[in-house]
């Protein structure tokens, strides 16, 4: 049974919230491509995905003083077939603006996207990350367990 978690404070003036269609401005894929390739998002496409957000799919932003993106991450709810319809929480896309690193803006998203998920229902909540990441989502409270696999 999952149990949720105190989110460690942000740094004063900070803010978490979900993504607006002003994020678009604010830096959400500017922090994005720290992570990895974004490619070529026009505002259009960037509003569309913003208006399909929903209790399912939940994206998140940390903001500091001044409105600009220093973190973003993503939630999805999967509703499975087996299990009584359990519910698993999948994270994704944790980016934090290299100049926040270690300021655990990270470990707030997840925290908070873990209670998010445990408040849904989900009896798991899971996450593929690069070997180099494993320590960061170990102190966050996230485990090993089996072995991700991709068709591309």
């Amino acid at each position: 049974m999952l149990v949720e978690q105190s989110i460690p404070p942000l740094p004063e003036g900070f803010t978490l919230q979900r993504i607006t269609n002003e994020d678009y401005d604010k830096g959400a894929l500017r922090v994005l491509e720290q992570l990895t390739v974004v490619g070529e998002v026009s505002k259009e496409s960037f509003e569309t995905y913003v208006s399909e957000q929903s209790d399912k799919h939940i994206t998140i932003t940390i903001k500091d003083p001044n409105g600009e993106i220093v973190g973003i991450s993503t939630l999805l709810i999967e509703t499975k077939l087996i299990h009584g319809f359990s519910k698993v929480g999948h994270v994704e896309d944790v980016a934090v603006d290299k100049s926040m690193r270690g300021s655990k803006i990270g470990l707030s998203m997840l925290k908070y996207l873990t209670n998010l998920a445990i408040e849904n229902g989900c009896y798991k909540v899971i996450l593929d990350c690069d070997e180099k990441n494993v320590g960061f989502y170990e102190k966050c409270g996230f485990s090993r367990a089996g072995v991700e696999m991709q068709y591309r």
